[in-house]
């Protein structure tokens, strides 16, 4: 039969002297308060591996920074752990491992693969959106503590003054960032699969274009307006080419061959990585 240890009591760990030898004050079921020759006092459990059943100590910090009380709730989790055959030690080492991985750090390490598949202009946008949204509340949060209530409640601001197309851009990009997560063993699942039920869907609505016969009015209109000429330019540009406005706006001269009359657009700036080539060029273009 084990023999009974009588539990310490706030002042007998508080008068603990130090010794020649460091050595313990047992308070029962596994815990004890070792003191060191040096005065100082560590909370240990001794208990025994599931399966193993090999004898191991698990530290829980020092005393007085964690008091017997304190000492006695982290036993009783710990032997709640054991109750079903899991290592507390392990389940610490792993509370650790998902404590050093925030959902920015997660994410830039997604992002690090993620931008190698997307043009420059989308990837700033993709993480300016994250930086913007959800790093000033969420970036420093482990991870395994980042849920769907939390989530939702840090997009609904953006939801509410009517972007809900961007809402549902930075919700796929979180359950990206989420997936990564689960896949390099940060985390067990997703716990943002269905968020995008907690918003209205957007509106499909689509662009406002104009007619043939409308051109000479909207040309007359550009040349009256009162803005800056690059921006004016820059429209005259993508009527003459036809052209995204990522992809015009980003426009370089080494990209045109003036001779041949085309405009280059090289394979990383494009959305589908591929080279395009615009056949018909303004004339008289001068660099």
């Amino acid at each position: 039969m084990a023999r009974k240890v009588a539990p310490l009591t706030n002042t007998q760990v508080k008068n603990a002297k130090p010794k020649d030898k460091e050595y313990n004050l047992a308070d029962g079921d596994g815990l004890m308060l070792r003191i060191k020759t040096n005065g100082s006092k560590l909370w240990l459990l001794n208990y025994s591996r599931p399966f193993t059943k090999k004898r191991a100590n698990l530290s829980f910090g020092s005393y007085p920074e964690l008091s017997l009380a304190e000492a006695r709730e982290k036993r009783r989790d710990a032997r709640s752990l054991l109750a079903n055959d899991i290592d507390p030690q392990t389940a610490k080492i792993k509370e650790q491992v998902q404590k050093a991985h925030t959902l920015k750090d997660c994410a830039q390490s997604w992002f690090t693969i993620k931008q190698t598949s997307i043009s420059p202009n989308y990837a700033n946008d993709v993480w300016r959106s994250l930086e913007l949204h959800i790093f000033p509340r969420l970036g420093k949060l482990p991870i395994h503590t980042v849920d769907a209530p939390i989530t939702i409640d840090t997009l609904r601001p953006l939801a509410a003054k009517g972007s809900l197309e961007q809402v549902r851009r930075i919700i796929q990009r979180l359950n990206e960032i989420m997936t990564y997560a689960v896949n390099t063993g940060v985390i067990h699942h997703n716990p943002l699969i269905g968020i995008k039920e907690g918003f209205h869907s957007p509106k499909k609505e689509k662009m406002p274009s104009i007619r043939p016969e409308e051109l000479p009015k909207l040309m007359k209109a550009l040349y009256n307006a009162s803005i800056k000429p690059t921006t004016r330019n820059l429209i005259l540009w993508q009527l003459h080419t036809m052209v995204r406005p990522s992809e015009a706006a980003g426009t370089r001269w080494d990209e045109i061959d003036l001779d041949k009359k085309l405009w280059i657009i090289p394979a990383e700036r494009m959305k589908k990585k591929k080279e395009h080539i615009v056949l018909t060029f303004p004339p008289n273009l001068e660099p």
